[in-house]
C-alpha cells in the first residue's frame, strides 16, 4: 500500500465526498479509461483543489533530474511530502531536463495553453491526493494560480505498482502532450527489463523496435559505466559522481557512437568509445564528433596531454599476468588492453573526475576547483585543436579521393548503359545517332580527364596509361 500523505485522511474524505456527489448527479459522469491490473477500468473524474494534490516523488518524468541537488534529493527520499520536497519537485518539473537551472520552453508552452484553453484532459490521483498523471499540469495550474484541477481517481486500494504501471501506460500514448526526456525514457525501458518483462512487450508498449531497445540499453550501460568511473572522493571526505542527467542533450551523439562501435573491432571500438566519451563530456558539437575516430587519441590527444592524463603505472605481476603459479611460456602473452586503449581511458578518467568536481564546486576546496579547471581547460584546448586538424585531414582525404569515387560511380553507369544498349539492340530499338552523340561527348570528357590526370606524373599507373592511349587518337 501507499504510505499516507500528511493530510491524507482529510484529502481522502474530500475525494470520497466528491465521488459520491458526482454519482448522484443526473448527467453521465466523466471518466478516464485505463488498463488497471490487466483489465480495462473507467476511473471517475472529480474536481479537486490544486493545493490538495501532491506531486508524485516516483514520477519518471524527472527521475534522472532529481540528482541535480543531492541534498534536496536525499530529503525527498526521506520526507517526500514535506513542503521543501514538494517545492523541489515543482522546480524540476518546470525546468529543462538537461539544465535544471534554466526554464523549460515546453513548460511555458503548456502553461500558455492552459491559460488560453483551460484543462482538456483530467489528471489521475490516488485517494490520498498523490498525482499519478498530471504532475506538470498541476505545476502549470499552480503558477497560473488556478484553484482547481480535474482528476480521475484510482481505487482506494491502489498500490505503488498500480501507480507506476498507469503512469507509464499513459505516458506512452501517442497523443500525450509532453514526452519523457531521453534519459528518463531509457531509464523507464531499463526498469521494465529489470522487472522481467519480455522485450517484445516492451517494444510494443514503447512503440519502438528491438534494435532501438538494444541500442538504448547499450547506451544505458555506457552511461552508468562512465558514472561509476567518475566516482571520486572530495576533500570533504564525501564521495561524488556524475549523474544520469549530465548526459541529457547528447542523445544523437550517443546513438551515433553505438552505430560506429558496432562496426569496429574490439580494440578500435574501445579506443573510439573513450575518445567520444571525452568529447561528449566536453560538449563537443555533434557535427564535430564525426571526425573523432579510433585513431584520434593516438594522433591528436596523446602527444599533447601531460602526465596528469597518463595511465597509473601498474606493478610488475610477472610472467603469469597476476595468476599465481601460471607461466604462459615463451611467445605466449595474456591478452589485455593495449597501450592506446589504456592511454585513452586514463585521459577520459581524468576528465570524468574533473567534471565531477566542477559539478560539485560548492563542496570542494579552492585548490581542488583550480586543479579541476586546469585539467578541463587543457583538454578543451587540445581537443579543439585536435578536432580542427582531424577535420582538415578528413577534408583533404575527401578531395584526394573525390575523383576516384566519381569514376567508380561512372563505371557503374557505363555497365548499366551497356545492359540498356544490349536490351535496345535485341528489340531493334537502338537509337544509333543519339548514342553516337553521347559517345562523342564522353570522348571529349575523357580527353580532358587524361590531360588533367597526367600533369606532373612521371610514372603513370596502368589505369592512366590506358586512358592516355585510349584518347590519343580522339
Amino acid at each position: 500500500m501507499i504510505a499516507s500523505t500528511p493530510r491524507g485522511d482529510e484529502i481522502r474524505a474530500t475525494v470520497e465526498a466528491r465521488l459520491r456527489e458526482a454519482r448522484r448527479g443526473g448527467a453521465t459522469p466523466e471518466t478516464v479509461r485505463v488498463v488497471l491490473r490487466g483489465q480495462p477500468a473507467n476511473l471517475e473524474v472529480i474536481t479537486m483543489p490544486v493545493s490538495d494534490l501532491y506531486y508524485n516523488p516516483r514520477t519518471r518524468r524527472i527521475r534522472a533530474q532529481r540528482a541535480h541537488d543531492p541534498v534536496r534529493d536525499a530529503e525527498l527520499d526521506e520526507y517526500p511530502w514535506s513542503g521543501s520536497s514538494q517545492d523541489y519537485l515543482h522546480d524540476l518539473l518546470t525546468k529543462k531536463p538537461d539544465n535544471p537551472d534554466a526554464p523549460d520552453p515546453s513548460f511555458d508552452a503548456l502553461k500558455k495553453d492552459l491559460a488560453e484553453f483551460g484543462q482538456n484532459d483530467a489528471g489521475i490521483i490516488t485517494h490520498s491526493g498523490i498525482l499519478v498523471n498530471g504532475n506538470t499540469r498541476k505545476a502549470a495550474l499552480e503558477e497560473l494560480t488556478r484553484p482547481n484541477m480535474r482528476v480521475a481517481v484510482l481505487p482506494a486500494d491502489a498500490s505503488w505498482l498500480d501507480v507506476d504501471e498507469i503512469e507509464l501506460q499513459l505516458q506512452l500514448q501517442t497523443d500525450h502532450r509532453r514526452d519523457y526526456s531521453y534519459i528518463n525514457r531509457i531509464l523507464a525501458i531499463h526498469e521494465q527489463i529489470a522487472a522481467g518483462r519480455a522485450v517484445p512487450e516492451i517494444v510494443k508498449d514503447f512503440r519502438t523496435t528491438r534494435a532501438s531497445v538494444d541500442a538504448d540499453m547499450w547506451i544505458y550501460s555506457f552511461i552508468t559505466d562512465a558514472i561509476e568511473r567518475s566516482r571520486t572522493e572530495l576533500a570533504s571526505g564525501h564521495e561524488a559522481a556524475l549523474r544520469l542527467m549530465d548526459f541529457e542533450g547528447h542523445q544523437e551523439s550517443l546513438k551515433e557512437l553505438h552505430r560506429h562501435q558496432k562496426a569496429a573491432g574490439r580494440r578500435e571500438a574501445d579506443t573510439l568509445k573513450e575518445s567520444r566519451l571525452l568529447a561528449i563530456l566536453m560538449d563537443t558539437a555533434k557535427t564535430k564528433l564525426r571526425y573523432i575516430d579510433d585513431g584520434f587519441h593516438k594522433d591528436y590527444l596523446a602527444p599533447k596531454l601531460d602526465a596528469r592524463f597518463a595511465p597509473v603505472a601498474e606493478p610488475d605481476r610477472g610472467g603469469g599476468g597476476g595468476v599465481p603459479g601460471f607461466d604462459p611460456g615463451a611467445g605466449l602473452e595474456l591478452e589485455g588492453d593495449d597501450a592506446t586503449v589504456k592511454s585513452a581511458r586514463a585521459a577520459t578518467d581524468a576528465v570524468l573526475k574533473a567534471k565531477v568536481k566542477q559539478a560539485f564546486a560548492g563542496s570542494i576546496t579552492p585548490k581542488e576547483a583550480g586543479d579541476a579547471q586546469e585539467i578541463l581547460s587543457t583538454v578543451s584546448e587540445v581537443l579543439e585543436r585536435g578536432v580542427e586538424r582531424a577535420e582538415a585531414t578528413a577534408r583533404r582525404n575527401q578531395r584526394r579521393n573525390a575523383a576516384a569515387e566519381r569514376l567508380a560511380e561512372v563505371t557503374g553507369l557505363v555497365r548499366e548503359a551497356t545492359q540498356q544498349a544490349a536490351q535496345a539492340r535485341s528489340q531493334d530499338l537502338m537509337h544509333h545517332e543519339a548514342l553516337d552523340a553521347a559517345l562523342v561527348e564522353l570522348s571529349t570528357a575523357l580527353k580532358q580527364l587524361s590531360r588533367v590526370a597526367s600533369r606532373g606524373v612521371e610514372h603513370p599507373g596502368r589505369g592512366l596509361v590506358w586512358l592516355q592511349e585510349s584518347v590519343a587518337d580522339l
